[in-house]
């Protein structure tokens, strides 16, 4: 258990599992933790430490996952995922990887989607397990079974609620509101509105060190898109130079546009390779324009290249190249749709058909052919739909299959092409058979089917059949 100081109380400031089960809580008077747990292993807290590695943290998230991202102290990071969560497969994949990374680094979290910073707050500590999603307009119900605690009030003005009979935020929320502000202050007022939506609540991100960014502001707020647009080049040119002065090229930005509410609305857009040509740039940028919404107006913009590599000089010669640039091309489809959508496939040295090709970058350079002396599928499925089929066994494709509920004659086929499982990586493979054939229905569909197992040993496969990819 970690110790720190409340005002002139000594209060716990952290506690692991086997606390936790023992009764002990954040905020608790640490008497009262020592009195309920006898030989209670007690540490200083370091909180100017724990201050430093929650904005290292909130870094890496901005660089990752968002581009608007501010600490949430003590223990939490706030991401405005407005205009992001496409880039990651929409919010739930974009939670999951958060979580999933978080885990990777060897810290344990939960996470919310909320309309407000403190209906998310609330939630990710409170219900989060370890993932939470509200529909938009529905924090205010989600959060009303809440304790008092969740509202990010002082632990004194808690109790004080608790003592009068407020244990939850709906009970306040149904309070009139003057007799509260008058009794307990402007403060609870403040954050009830604040978690109810009534009340903005600005995020101030945090910001990276040593990168290239540039900066405007307007003497008058702007917020016609063209206006926005111009600006947008302007700011363009501005970081290309930064970038070239750097010897770097951009391979993410972030467009802020701060509105005269203080509300960041931001763009992101990532590129493929180093880039810093502002027509392309610029380009990218203004595709996501419509999103921005400037509200009463925009007061200040700021580019910054949250992601630079160094620029690679390449020699040009006077030969012809026909080869396509398809840079271009990848980063305005990757900004649209989702950088995860747009891939290559690579061989890998498998006989096992799904372990055989792997995703790569769309600009990557495949050094690995594909094989050639067997014919494969230009459709492979995810997973191996069983079929119903009628043949003769062992070494004879199927005559007639049932598919989907149909039923097919085939009109050609040929195979078998055996592949044994691959008996260093799985113990269970150590016997395993498959028997492949290409079949033509007589729909005209040509087939990849195989046969789980050789057809006579059980100890092979289940000698079930299934339709593992389609031809052109």
């Amino acid at each position: 258990m970690l110790k720190g100081s409340d005002g002139r109380r000594r209060v716990v400031m952290a506690a692991d599992r086997a606390a936790h089960r023992a009764g002990l809580r954040v905020g608790m008077p640490l008497t009262k933790a020592q009195a309920l747990v006898e030989d209670l292993i007690v540490h200083d807290a370091d909180v100017d430490g724990d201050s430093q590695a929650l904005d290292r943290l909130a870094g890496w998230a901005l660089q990752t996952y968002s581009p608007v991202v501010a600490a949430d102290p003590p223990n939490g990071l706030i991401l405005d995922i407005t205009g992001a969560a496409h880039l990651h497969g929409g919010e739930a994949a974009l939670l999951d990887a958060l979580i999933r990374k978080l885990s990777e680094k060897e810290i344990e979290a939960c996470a919310a989607i909320a309309d407000t910073w403190g209906a998310a707050h609330a939630l990710a500590r409170f219900v989060a397990r370890p993932i939470t999603m509200v529909p938009p307009g529905d924090s205010a119900r989600a959060v009303r079974n809440l304790p008092a605690a969740a509202l990010r009030l002082p632990m004194n003005l808690v109790e004080s609620l608790s003592v009068l009979g407020f244990d939850t935020i709906g009970e306040l929320l149904a309070q009139p509101r003057a007799p509260l502000v008058h009794r307990f202050g402007r403060e609870l007022g403040r954050r009830l509105d604040q978690i109810s939506g009534h009340l903005a609540e600005p995020i101030d991100p945090v910001e990276l060190p040593d990168v290239a960014e540039v900066k405007r502001v307007f003497f008058e707020p702007i917020g016609a898109p063209e206006t926005l647009a111009r600006y947008t080049a302007k700011l363009t040119v501005q970081l290309c130079d930064a970038l070239e002065a750097r010897g770097e090229g951009a391979r993410q930005l972030d467009l802020h546009f701060i509105r005269v509410d203080g509300r960041i609305e931001a763009v992101r857009v990532g590129m493929a390779q180093p880039v810093r040509d502002p027509t392309r740039l610029t380009r990218l940028l203004c595709d996501r324009i419509e999103t921005v919404d400037p509200g009463f107006g925009i007061e200040r913009m700021r580019l910054i290249a949250t992601q630079a590599e160094p620029w690679v000089h390449t020699q040009i010669t006077t030969q012809d190249n026909n080869a396509p640039d398809l840079a271009g091309l990848i980063d305005t489809l990757s900004n649209r749709i989702g950088a995860e959508r747009i891939y290559r496939l690579a061989a890998v040295e498998s006989d096992v058909p799904e372990r055989s090709v792997k995703r790569t970058s769309p600009l990557a350079v495949i050094p690995l052919g594909w094989p050639l002396h067997w014919p494969r599928p230009i459709r492979l499925f995810r997973r191996p739909e069983p079929v119903l089929p009628l043949a003769e066994l062992p070494d004879h494709p199927p005559r007639v299959l049932t598919w989907r509920g149909t039923r097919h004659r085939v009109v050609a086929a040929d195979g078998p092409e055996r592949i044994f499982g691959e008996w260093w990586k799985q113990d269970g493979e150590t016997w395993a058979v498959r028997d492949y054939f290409r079949v033509e229905l007589d729909t005209g569909e040509r087939l990849w089917l195989f046969r789980s197992g050789d057809g006579e040993d059980s100890a092979t496969g289940s000698h079930q059949w299934f339709l593992h990819g389609m031809f052109a």
